[in-house]
Protein backbone atom coordinates (compact mmCIF):
# COMPACT_ATOMS: atom_id res chain seq x y z
CA UNK A 1 0.00 0.00 0.00
CA UNK A 2 1.44 3.26 -0.78
CA UNK A 3 2.14 6.12 2.03
CA UNK A 4 -0.16 9.12 2.80
CA UNK A 5 1.52 11.67 1.46
CA UNK A 6 3.85 13.61 3.83
CA UNK A 7 1.83 16.53 5.48
CA UNK A 8 3.36 19.94 5.53
CA UNK A 9 4.79 21.16 9.42
CA UNK A 10 4.28 24.75 9.87
CA UNK A 11 6.68 27.35 11.01
CA UNK A 12 10.69 27.39 9.93
CA UNK A 13 11.43 27.07 6.00
CA UNK A 14 12.58 23.29 6.17
CA UNK A 15 11.72 20.93 8.83
CA UNK A 16 13.73 19.81 12.05
CA UNK A 17 12.94 16.45 11.40
CA UNK A 18 12.10 14.61 7.78
CA UNK A 19 10.62 11.17 7.58
CA UNK A 20 9.76 9.49 4.48
CA UNK A 21 8.66 6.28 3.57
CA UNK A 22 9.53 4.51 6.96
CA UNK A 23 9.39 1.11 7.00
CA UNK A 24 10.33 -1.28 9.85
CA UNK A 25 10.24 -5.22 9.55
CA UNK A 26 10.93 -7.78 11.92
CA UNK A 27 11.98 -11.45 11.22
CA UNK A 28 9.25 -14.11 12.00
CA UNK A 29 9.61 -18.18 11.90
CA UNK A 30 6.79 -17.14 8.92
CA UNK A 31 9.06 -14.48 7.45
CA UNK A 32 9.29 -10.55 7.75
CA UNK A 33 6.49 -8.95 10.04
CA UNK A 34 6.11 -5.27 9.08
CA UNK A 35 5.67 -3.37 12.43
CA UNK A 36 5.38 0.64 10.46
CA UNK A 37 4.39 0.08 6.76
CA UNK A 38 5.61 3.41 5.06
CA UNK A 39 5.20 6.44 7.53
CA UNK A 40 5.99 9.79 6.67
CA UNK A 41 5.26 13.11 8.56
CA UNK A 42 7.82 16.05 8.85
CA UNK A 43 8.22 18.04 12.75
CA UNK A 44 9.25 21.72 12.45
CA UNK A 45 11.43 23.76 14.26
CA UNK A 46 9.85 24.19 18.50
CA UNK A 47 7.04 21.95 17.04
CA UNK A 48 5.19 19.46 19.77
CA UNK A 49 4.05 16.86 17.38
CA UNK A 50 2.11 13.93 18.80
CA UNK A 51 2.44 10.14 17.57
CA UNK A 52 -1.18 8.51 19.02
CA UNK A 53 -2.79 5.04 18.56
CA UNK A 54 -3.68 1.35 20.08
CA UNK A 55 -0.72 -0.77 21.57
CA UNK A 56 0.95 -2.42 18.56
CA UNK A 57 0.50 -0.04 16.00
CA UNK A 58 4.00 1.06 15.43
CA UNK A 59 4.37 4.17 17.49
CA UNK A 60 7.37 3.39 19.62
CA UNK A 61 8.72 1.54 17.03
CA UNK A 62 8.71 4.12 14.66
CA UNK A 63 10.49 6.81 17.38
CA UNK A 64 13.10 4.41 17.79
CA UNK A 65 14.13 3.83 14.52
CA UNK A 66 14.65 6.85 14.16
CA UNK A 67 17.43 6.87 16.52
CA UNK A 68 18.53 3.11 15.29
CA UNK A 69 17.60 1.41 18.70
CA UNK A 70 15.10 -0.98 17.08
CA UNK A 71 16.90 -3.71 17.48
CA UNK A 72 17.42 -6.28 14.42
CA UNK A 73 14.80 -5.15 12.55
CA UNK A 74 15.16 -4.32 8.92
CA UNK A 75 14.40 -0.63 8.40
CA UNK A 76 14.35 1.36 5.24
CA UNK A 77 13.23 5.08 3.99
CA UNK A 78 14.78 8.40 4.67
CA UNK A 79 15.39 10.11 7.88
CA UNK A 80 16.47 13.69 7.98
CA UNK A 81 17.64 16.22 10.73
CA UNK A 82 18.13 19.12 10.42
CA UNK A 83 18.79 18.03 6.45
CA UNK A 84 21.69 15.48 7.52
CA UNK A 85 20.15 12.04 6.30
CA UNK A 86 20.71 10.18 9.50
CA UNK A 87 20.30 6.37 7.42
CA UNK A 88 23.39 6.75 5.77
CA UNK A 89 25.74 7.88 9.48
CA UNK A 90 28.48 4.81 10.79
CA UNK A 91 27.32 3.63 14.74
CA UNK A 92 29.84 5.57 15.55
CA UNK A 93 28.46 9.14 14.43
CA UNK A 94 24.62 7.85 15.66
CA UNK A 95 26.24 8.00 19.05
CA UNK A 96 26.70 11.55 18.57
CA UNK A 97 23.66 11.85 17.82
CA UNK A 98 21.58 10.00 20.37
CA UNK A 99 21.45 12.20 23.57
CA UNK A 100 23.28 15.46 21.70
CA UNK A 101 20.66 15.92 18.84
CA UNK A 102 17.97 13.60 19.53
CA UNK A 103 16.85 12.86 23.43
CA UNK A 104 14.84 10.45 24.38
CA UNK A 105 12.96 9.95 28.04
CA UNK A 106 10.44 6.46 28.43
CA UNK A 107 7.14 5.66 29.91
CA UNK A 108 9.00 3.90 33.04
CA UNK A 109 12.01 5.29 34.41
CA UNK A 110 12.77 2.71 36.92
CA UNK A 111 13.55 0.14 34.13
CA UNK A 112 15.01 3.14 32.02
CA UNK A 113 17.69 4.70 34.94
CA UNK A 114 20.46 2.35 36.71
CA UNK A 115 19.86 1.18 39.74
CA UNK A 116 23.35 0.94 41.16
CA UNK A 117 24.15 4.69 40.09
CA UNK A 118 22.63 7.84 41.72
CA UNK A 119 20.74 10.04 39.02
CA UNK A 120 23.53 12.27 39.29
CA UNK A 121 26.01 9.89 37.91
CA UNK A 122 23.82 8.88 35.26
CA UNK A 123 23.38 12.73 34.18
CA UNK A 124 27.11 13.49 34.38
CA UNK A 125 28.00 10.49 32.02
CA UNK A 126 25.95 11.96 29.37
CA UNK A 127 27.63 15.41 29.95
CA UNK A 128 30.86 13.81 30.10
CA UNK A 129 30.04 11.75 27.05
CA UNK A 130 28.95 14.44 24.18
CA UNK A 131 30.55 17.40 26.11
CA UNK A 132 34.08 16.59 27.22
CA UNK A 133 32.68 17.69 30.24
CA UNK A 134 34.96 17.29 33.70
CA UNK A 135 33.45 15.03 36.27
CA UNK A 136 33.27 18.39 38.81
CA UNK A 137 31.36 20.57 35.81
CA UNK A 138 28.86 17.78 35.11
CA UNK A 139 28.22 16.85 38.70
CA UNK A 140 27.55 21.06 38.79
CA UNK A 141 25.12 20.90 35.94
CA UNK A 142 23.67 17.86 36.98
CA UNK A 143 22.37 19.72 40.34
CA UNK A 144 21.32 22.73 37.81
CA UNK A 145 18.86 20.27 35.33
CA UNK A 146 17.52 18.53 38.47
CA UNK A 147 16.60 22.24 39.94
CA UNK A 148 15.14 23.15 36.76
CA UNK A 149 12.90 20.26 36.26
CA UNK A 150 11.54 20.94 39.45
CA UNK A 151 12.81 18.12 41.57
CA UNK A 152 13.16 19.77 45.22
CA UNK A 153 16.61 19.65 47.38
CA UNK A 154 19.13 18.89 44.15
CA UNK A 155 21.67 19.28 45.74
CA UNK A 156 20.28 16.18 48.23
CA UNK A 157 19.09 14.65 45.53
CA UNK A 158 21.97 14.43 43.01
CA UNK A 159 23.32 11.13 45.35
CA UNK A 160 19.82 9.63 45.64
CA UNK A 161 19.41 6.31 43.71
CA UNK A 162 16.35 5.71 41.58
CA UNK A 163 14.61 3.75 44.22
CA UNK A 164 15.04 6.38 46.46
CA UNK A 165 13.10 8.76 44.41
CA UNK A 166 9.04 8.81 43.92
CA UNK A 167 7.58 8.22 40.40
CA UNK A 168 6.99 11.61 39.46
CA UNK A 169 10.88 12.14 40.65
CA UNK A 170 12.48 9.54 38.32
CA UNK A 171 10.15 10.38 35.64
CA UNK A 172 11.56 14.52 36.21
CA UNK A 173 15.24 12.62 36.64
CA UNK A 174 15.18 11.33 33.60
CA UNK A 175 14.13 14.38 31.40
CA UNK A 176 16.87 16.30 33.11
CA UNK A 177 18.98 13.26 31.90
CA UNK A 178 17.50 14.18 27.96
CA UNK A 179 17.83 17.41 28.49
CA UNK A 180 21.61 18.02 29.55
CA UNK A 181 22.81 18.42 25.95
CA UNK A 182 19.95 20.38 24.97
CA UNK A 183 18.96 18.46 22.42
CA UNK A 184 17.05 19.77 19.32
CA UNK A 185 14.44 16.79 19.43
CA UNK A 186 13.11 15.40 22.71
CA UNK A 187 11.54 12.25 22.19
CA UNK A 188 8.81 11.15 25.07
CA UNK A 189 7.38 7.93 25.03
CA UNK A 190 4.85 7.51 27.24
CA UNK A 191 6.06 9.69 30.02
CA UNK A 192 3.01 9.87 31.90
CA UNK A 193 1.08 7.08 31.45
CA UNK A 194 2.36 5.33 34.70
CA UNK A 195 1.98 8.62 36.77
CA UNK A 196 -1.05 10.25 39.64
CA UNK A 197 -3.38 12.73 37.64
CA UNK A 198 -1.90 15.28 39.99
CA UNK A 199 1.93 14.43 38.36
CA UNK A 200 0.91 13.98 35.25
CA UNK A 201 0.06 17.34 34.97
CA UNK A 202 2.90 18.58 36.66
CA UNK A 203 5.57 16.81 33.99
CA UNK A 204 3.30 18.38 31.31
CA UNK A 205 3.57 21.82 32.30
CA UNK A 206 7.20 21.02 32.89
CA UNK A 207 7.67 19.75 29.50
CA UNK A 208 6.12 22.82 28.23
CA UNK A 209 7.84 25.01 30.09
CA UNK A 210 11.12 23.87 29.05
CA UNK A 211 9.86 23.13 25.30
CA UNK A 212 9.39 26.91 25.05
CA UNK A 213 11.96 27.83 27.15
CA UNK A 214 15.16 25.92 25.15
CA UNK A 215 13.22 25.64 22.10
CA UNK A 216 13.75 22.41 20.99
CA UNK A 217 10.88 20.37 19.43
CA UNK A 218 9.15 17.36 20.61
CA UNK A 219 7.90 13.99 19.33
CA UNK A 220 5.06 12.94 21.67
CA UNK A 221 4.14 9.54 21.49
CA UNK A 222 1.19 8.09 23.52
CA UNK A 223 -2.81 6.66 23.64
CA UNK A 224 -3.72 9.46 26.01
CA UNK A 225 -5.95 11.64 24.11
CA UNK A 226 -6.38 14.19 26.61
CA UNK A 227 -2.89 14.68 26.98
CA UNK A 228 -2.43 15.23 23.26
CA UNK A 229 -5.18 17.62 23.19
CA UNK A 230 -3.98 20.11 25.89
CA UNK A 231 0.07 19.18 24.82
CA UNK A 232 0.68 18.94 20.74
CA UNK A 233 0.30 21.34 18.11
CA UNK A 234 -0.24 18.04 15.44
CA UNK A 235 -1.41 14.97 15.44
CA UNK A 236 -0.22 12.10 13.61
CA UNK A 237 -2.79 8.98 14.22
CA UNK A 238 -1.00 4.95 13.11
CA UNK A 239 -2.75 2.33 13.38
CA UNK A 240 -1.28 -1.15 12.27
CA UNK A 241 1.64 0.31 11.10
CA UNK A 242 0.48 3.02 9.13
CA UNK A 243 -0.31 6.98 9.07
CA UNK A 244 -3.81 7.15 8.46
CA UNK A 245 -3.95 10.45 9.49
CA UNK A 246 -2.02 14.14 10.13
CA UNK A 247 -3.80 17.35 11.17
CA UNK A 248 -3.46 20.14 13.71
CA UNK A 249 -4.98 18.43 16.77
CA UNK A 250 -7.91 21.39 17.15
CA UNK A 251 -8.84 20.35 13.20
CA UNK A 252 -8.16 16.42 14.05
CA UNK A 253 -10.22 16.48 17.43
CA UNK A 254 -13.42 18.67 15.94
CA UNK A 255 -13.25 16.86 12.29
CA UNK A 256 -11.33 14.01 12.58
CA UNK A 257 -11.32 12.65 8.63
CA UNK A 258 -10.54 8.86 9.03
CA UNK A 259 -13.08 6.73 11.05
CA UNK A 260 -10.28 4.84 13.31
CA UNK A 261 -9.55 8.52 14.92
CA UNK A 262 -13.24 9.44 15.35
CA UNK A 263 -13.46 5.71 17.36
CA UNK A 264 -10.25 6.38 19.26
CA UNK A 265 -11.65 10.18 20.44
CA UNK A 266 -15.46 8.46 21.41
CA UNK A 267 -13.25 5.86 23.19
CA UNK A 268 -13.51 7.66 26.51
CA UNK A 269 -15.33 5.94 29.33
CA UNK A 270 -19.17 6.75 29.33
CA UNK A 271 -21.33 6.62 32.49
CA UNK A 272 -23.11 3.32 31.86
CA UNK A 273 -24.14 2.57 35.03
CA UNK A 274 -27.98 1.08 36.53
CA UNK A 275 -29.40 3.51 39.58
CA UNK A 276 -28.69 1.48 42.53
CA UNK A 277 -32.39 0.94 44.02
CA UNK A 278 -33.03 3.09 47.03
CA UNK A 279 -33.76 -0.28 49.27
CA UNK A 280 -30.63 -2.12 47.96
CA UNK A 281 -29.43 -4.36 51.09
CA UNK A 282 -25.88 -3.69 52.75
CA UNK A 283 -23.11 -6.07 51.81
CA UNK A 284 -20.04 -5.11 53.34
CA UNK A 285 -19.33 -2.43 55.92
CA UNK A 286 -16.19 -1.28 57.37
CA UNK A 287 -15.87 0.91 60.44
CA UNK A 288 -12.48 2.46 61.73
CA UNK A 289 -10.97 0.09 59.16
CA UNK A 290 -6.86 0.62 59.91
CA UNK A 291 -3.77 -0.98 58.20
CA UNK A 292 -0.28 -0.59 60.00
CA UNK A 293 2.57 -1.85 58.59
CA UNK A 294 6.01 -2.36 60.73
CA UNK A 295 9.50 -1.54 59.10
CA UNK A 296 13.08 -2.12 60.82
CA UNK A 297 14.34 1.01 62.41
CA UNK A 298 18.14 0.75 63.67
CA UNK A 299 19.87 -2.50 64.73
CA UNK A 300 17.17 -4.06 66.49
CA UNK A 301 13.97 -1.80 66.45
CA UNK A 302 10.72 -1.51 64.51
CA UNK A 303 8.74 1.26 63.61
CA UNK A 304 5.43 1.73 62.34
CA UNK A 305 3.09 2.81 59.65
CA UNK A 306 -0.15 3.62 59.40
CA UNK A 307 -1.17 2.90 55.69
CA UNK A 308 -4.74 3.02 56.20
CA UNK A 309 -6.36 5.13 59.22
CA UNK A 310 -9.78 4.86 60.67
CA UNK A 311 -12.06 4.44 57.51
CA UNK A 312 -15.41 3.94 57.28
CA UNK A 313 -16.96 2.35 54.67
CA UNK A 314 -19.82 0.51 53.19
CA UNK A 315 -21.10 -1.58 49.88
CA UNK A 316 -24.60 -2.29 49.01
CA UNK A 317 -25.15 -5.34 46.74
CA UNK A 318 -25.17 -3.94 43.12
CA UNK A 319 -23.30 -0.68 44.01
CA UNK A 320 -19.77 -0.06 42.39
CA UNK A 321 -17.90 2.17 45.20
CA UNK A 322 -14.68 4.33 43.79
CA UNK A 323 -11.56 4.62 45.65
CA UNK A 324 -9.66 7.50 44.18
CA UNK A 325 -6.67 9.19 45.12
CA UNK A 326 -2.59 9.28 44.53
CA UNK A 327 0.11 6.71 44.81
CA UNK A 328 0.73 5.84 48.24
CA UNK A 329 -3.26 7.54 49.60
CA UNK A 330 -3.75 4.02 50.86
CA UNK A 331 -6.18 2.88 48.14
CA UNK A 332 -5.17 -0.45 47.67
CA UNK A 333 -4.10 -1.54 51.23
CA UNK A 334 -7.89 -0.28 51.79
CA UNK A 335 -9.03 -2.86 49.47
CA UNK A 336 -6.67 -5.63 50.49
CA UNK A 337 -7.69 -4.78 54.17
CA UNK A 338 -11.24 -5.10 53.28
CA UNK A 339 -10.66 -8.51 51.65
CA UNK A 340 -8.74 -9.73 54.59
CA UNK A 341 -6.03 -10.20 51.94
CA UNK A 342 -3.46 -7.67 53.04
CA UNK A 343 0.02 -8.66 54.56
CA UNK A 344 -0.31 -5.59 57.28
CA UNK A 345 -2.09 -6.10 61.05
CA UNK A 346 -5.68 -4.71 60.80
CA UNK A 347 -7.72 -3.18 62.97
CA UNK A 348 -11.53 -2.21 62.91
CA UNK A 349 -14.70 -3.71 62.46
CA UNK A 350 -15.43 -5.72 59.55
CA UNK A 351 -18.65 -7.46 58.28
CA UNK A 352 -19.99 -9.19 55.16
CA UNK A 353 -23.05 -10.44 54.62
CA UNK A 354 -23.72 -10.07 58.28
CA UNK A 355 -20.69 -11.75 59.56
CA UNK A 356 -18.05 -10.59 61.06
CA UNK A 357 -14.91 -11.12 59.16
CA UNK A 358 -12.16 -8.94 61.55
CA UNK A 359 -10.71 -12.05 63.97
CA UNK A 360 -11.62 -14.93 61.48
CA UNK A 361 -9.00 -17.13 60.98
CA UNK A 362 -7.62 -18.69 57.64
CA UNK A 363 -9.89 -21.80 58.38
CA UNK A 364 -13.30 -19.64 58.79
CA UNK A 365 -12.40 -17.39 56.03
CA UNK A 366 -12.30 -19.89 53.21
CA UNK A 367 -15.59 -20.12 52.44
CA UNK A 368 -15.86 -16.84 52.39
CA UNK A 369 -13.16 -16.60 49.55
CA UNK A 370 -15.49 -17.34 46.67
CA UNK A 371 -17.80 -14.81 47.31
CA UNK A 372 -15.02 -12.24 47.31
CA UNK A 373 -12.44 -11.94 44.54
CA UNK A 374 -10.22 -9.50 42.98
CA UNK A 375 -9.02 -8.63 40.01
CA UNK A 376 -5.66 -6.92 39.59
CA UNK A 377 -4.11 -4.47 37.65
CA UNK A 378 -1.83 -6.23 35.21
CA UNK A 379 -2.83 -9.57 33.98
CA UNK A 380 0.52 -10.36 33.01
CA UNK A 381 1.50 -10.99 36.32
CA UNK A 382 -1.49 -11.96 37.89
CA UNK A 383 -2.04 -15.08 35.50
CA UNK A 384 0.37 -17.69 35.80
CA UNK A 385 2.51 -18.09 32.06
CA UNK A 386 2.70 -22.00 33.07
CA UNK A 387 -0.92 -22.81 32.91
CA UNK A 388 -3.41 -23.11 30.35
CA UNK A 389 -6.21 -20.75 30.32
CA UNK A 390 -8.19 -23.83 31.07
CA UNK A 391 -6.50 -24.01 33.88
CA UNK A 392 -6.19 -20.50 35.03
CA UNK A 393 -10.48 -19.84 34.75
CA UNK A 394 -11.42 -23.12 35.99
CA UNK A 395 -8.67 -23.57 38.60
CA UNK A 396 -11.15 -21.31 41.56
CA UNK A 397 -14.05 -23.81 40.62
CA UNK A 398 -11.55 -26.99 41.24
CA UNK A 399 -10.81 -25.45 44.52
CA UNK A 400 -14.37 -24.11 45.69
CA UNK A 401 -16.43 -26.49 43.47
CA UNK A 402 -15.28 -29.71 44.06
CA UNK A 403 -18.33 -31.62 43.24
CA UNK A 404 -18.02 -31.16 39.61
CA UNK A 405 -16.74 -33.44 37.16
CA UNK A 406 -14.43 -32.53 34.47
CA UNK A 407 -16.59 -32.47 31.59
CA UNK A 408 -18.90 -29.85 34.19
CA UNK A 409 -16.16 -27.69 34.85
CA UNK A 410 -15.11 -27.17 31.19
CA UNK A 411 -18.52 -26.12 30.66
CA UNK A 412 -18.85 -23.57 33.08
CA UNK A 413 -15.36 -22.51 31.84
CA UNK A 414 -16.31 -22.61 28.22
CA UNK A 415 -19.51 -20.09 29.22
CA UNK A 416 -17.80 -18.13 31.43
CA UNK A 417 -15.56 -16.74 28.30
CA UNK A 418 -18.42 -16.70 26.34
CA UNK A 419 -19.80 -13.68 28.81
CA UNK A 420 -16.68 -12.07 28.87
CA UNK A 421 -16.00 -12.18 24.97
CA UNK A 422 -13.72 -15.23 24.46
CA UNK A 423 -14.19 -17.84 22.18
CA UNK A 424 -14.04 -21.71 23.81
CA UNK A 425 -11.17 -22.46 21.08
CA UNK A 426 -8.60 -20.73 23.41
CA UNK A 427 -8.81 -23.26 26.00
CA UNK A 428 -5.29 -24.41 25.48
CA UNK A 429 -3.18 -21.58 24.57
CA UNK A 430 -1.51 -19.66 27.03
CA UNK A 431 -1.48 -15.65 28.62
CA UNK A 432 1.59 -14.89 26.63
CA UNK A 433 -0.81 -15.17 23.25
CA UNK A 434 -2.95 -12.45 24.07
CA UNK A 435 -3.14 -8.90 23.97
CA UNK A 436 -3.67 -6.56 26.96
CA UNK A 437 -7.24 -6.61 26.70
CA UNK A 438 -7.86 -9.88 26.60
CA UNK A 439 -5.45 -11.33 29.21
CA UNK A 440 -7.56 -8.39 31.08
CA UNK A 441 -10.84 -10.54 30.43
CA UNK A 442 -9.36 -13.64 31.06
CA UNK A 443 -8.34 -12.44 34.71
CA UNK A 444 -12.70 -11.20 35.00
CA UNK A 445 -13.34 -14.82 34.21
CA UNK A 446 -11.52 -16.36 36.40
CA UNK A 447 -12.81 -14.39 38.95
CA UNK A 448 -16.37 -14.26 37.96
CA UNK A 449 -16.85 -17.56 37.37
CA UNK A 450 -16.86 -18.10 40.95
CA UNK A 451 -20.02 -16.42 41.12
CA UNK A 452 -18.73 -13.63 43.96
CA UNK A 453 -20.84 -10.65 45.39
CA UNK A 454 -17.98 -8.80 45.79
CA UNK A 455 -15.45 -7.72 42.95
CA UNK A 456 -12.25 -5.75 44.45
CA UNK A 457 -10.90 -4.15 40.83
CA UNK A 458 -7.40 -2.89 41.31
CA UNK A 459 -6.63 -0.93 38.55
CA UNK A 460 -8.35 -2.32 36.01
CA UNK A 461 -7.80 -0.66 33.16
CA UNK A 462 -4.81 1.59 33.50
CA UNK A 463 -2.61 -0.03 31.46
CA UNK A 464 -5.32 -0.92 28.33
CA UNK A 465 -5.83 1.93 25.47
CA UNK A 466 -8.75 3.92 25.46
CA UNK A 467 -10.84 1.96 23.13
CA UNK A 468 -9.37 -1.27 25.02
CA UNK A 469 -10.58 0.00 28.25
CA UNK A 470 -14.22 1.45 27.09
CA UNK A 471 -14.50 -2.88 25.92
CA UNK A 472 -13.44 -3.42 29.49
CA UNK A 473 -15.56 -1.52 31.60
CA UNK A 474 -18.72 -2.09 29.70
CA UNK A 475 -18.11 -6.22 30.06
CA UNK A 476 -17.88 -4.91 34.02
CA UNK A 477 -21.56 -3.16 33.82
CA UNK A 478 -22.91 -5.97 31.70
CA UNK A 479 -21.58 -8.49 34.74
CA UNK A 480 -22.79 -6.37 37.46
CA UNK A 481 -26.43 -5.77 35.45
CA UNK A 482 -26.77 -9.68 34.56
CA UNK A 483 -25.42 -11.11 38.52
CA UNK A 484 -25.90 -7.90 40.44
CA UNK A 485 -22.28 -7.67 41.51
CA UNK A 486 -20.75 -5.00 43.56
CA UNK A 487 -18.06 -3.47 42.96
CA UNK A 488 -15.14 -1.95 44.63
CA UNK A 489 -13.12 0.09 41.99
CA UNK A 490 -9.74 1.31 42.57
CA UNK A 491 -7.98 3.59 40.09
CA UNK A 492 -6.13 7.15 39.78
CA UNK A 493 -7.87 7.55 36.28
CA UNK A 494 -10.92 10.17 37.34
CA UNK A 495 -12.96 9.30 34.22
CA UNK A 496 -13.01 6.21 35.12
CA UNK A 497 -14.78 6.26 38.00
CA UNK A 498 -17.10 8.94 36.92
CA UNK A 499 -18.28 6.31 34.41
CA UNK A 500 -18.47 3.40 36.76
CA UNK A 501 -19.09 4.49 40.24
CA UNK A 502 -22.53 4.99 42.16
CA UNK A 503 -20.22 6.61 45.39
CA UNK A 504 -16.23 7.34 45.52
CA UNK A 505 -14.00 7.82 48.15
CA UNK A 506 -11.35 10.09 47.87
CA UNK A 507 -8.28 9.21 49.94
CA UNK A 508 -4.92 11.04 51.43
CA UNK A 509 -2.46 10.02 53.77
CA UNK A 510 -3.89 6.86 54.54
CA UNK A 511 -7.29 8.76 55.13
CA UNK A 512 -10.39 9.49 53.19
CA UNK A 513 -10.99 13.24 52.88
CA UNK A 514 -13.87 13.26 51.18
CA UNK A 515 -17.26 10.94 50.18
CA UNK A 516 -20.54 10.86 48.28
CA UNK A 517 -22.58 10.13 45.40
CA UNK A 518 -20.08 10.27 42.35
CA UNK A 519 -21.70 12.74 40.20
CA UNK A 520 -22.44 15.27 43.08
CA UNK A 521 -18.77 14.63 44.29
CA UNK A 522 -17.07 15.47 41.02
CA UNK A 523 -19.55 18.79 40.29
CA UNK A 524 -19.00 20.09 43.62
CA UNK A 525 -16.01 18.73 45.52
CA UNK A 526 -15.89 20.48 49.00
CA UNK A 527 -12.22 19.42 50.03
CA UNK A 528 -9.23 21.56 48.62
CA UNK A 529 -7.40 17.82 47.82
CA UNK A 530 -10.15 16.58 45.34
CA UNK A 531 -10.84 19.84 43.87
CA UNK A 532 -6.93 19.81 42.92
CA UNK A 533 -7.49 16.07 41.73
CA UNK A 534 -10.23 17.36 39.82
CA UNK A 535 -8.70 20.57 38.67
CA UNK A 536 -5.38 17.80 37.13
CA UNK A 537 -7.41 15.56 35.58
CA UNK A 538 -9.57 18.24 33.72
CA UNK A 539 -6.45 20.40 32.81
Amino acid sequence: MSALPRDPAPGAAGPLLDVEGLTVEFAAPSGWVRAVDGVSFTIARGEKFALVGESGSGKTVSALSLLRLAGDARVTGRVSLGGRELAGLSEREMRGVRGREIAMIFQEPMTALNPLYPVGDQIAETLMLHEGASRAAARARAIELLDLTGIPEPQRRVDSYPHELSGGQRQRAMIAMALACSPQLLVADEPTTALDVTIQRQIVELLDELQRRIGMSVLLITHDLPLVRRFADRVGVMRRGRLLEVAPTAELFDAPKDPYTRQLIDSRPKRSIEPLPADAPELMRGTGVGCRFWFKSGWFGRKPFDAVRDVDVSIRRGETVGIVGESGSGKTTLGMTLMRLSSGTPSGELTFDGERLDGCGLAALRPMRRRMQVVFQDPYNALSPRMTIEQIVGEGLALHRPQLDARARRDAIVAMLDEVGLDGAVLSRYPHEFSGGQRQRIAIARAAILQPELLLLDEPTSALDVSVQQQVLELLVGLQRKYGLSYLFITHDLAVIRAMAHRVLVMKDGRVVEAGETLALFDAPQEAYTRTLLAAASH
